[in-house]
């Protein structure tokens, strides 16, 4: 996995646990959903790069 592709996803998924907490501290049951969306997409993407890199 490239260091680009690490923190692109590491971004990601701060940006989705930000917006999660802000969903949770407003009762914005819909932005909470939306962070946990963003977290739960940049966790495959990691996950797809480990594969990638496992067959290289």
């Amino acid at each position: 996995m490239s260091a680009d592709d690490k923190a692109s996803n590491k971004i990601d998924e701060l940006a989705g646990k930000a917006k999660e907490a802000v969903g949770r501290a407003t009762h914005n049951r819909d932005l909470e959903a939306e962070g946990q969306g963003q977290q739960a997409t940049s966790n495959l993407k990691q996950a797809g790069e480990k594969v990638k890199d496992a067959f290289k």
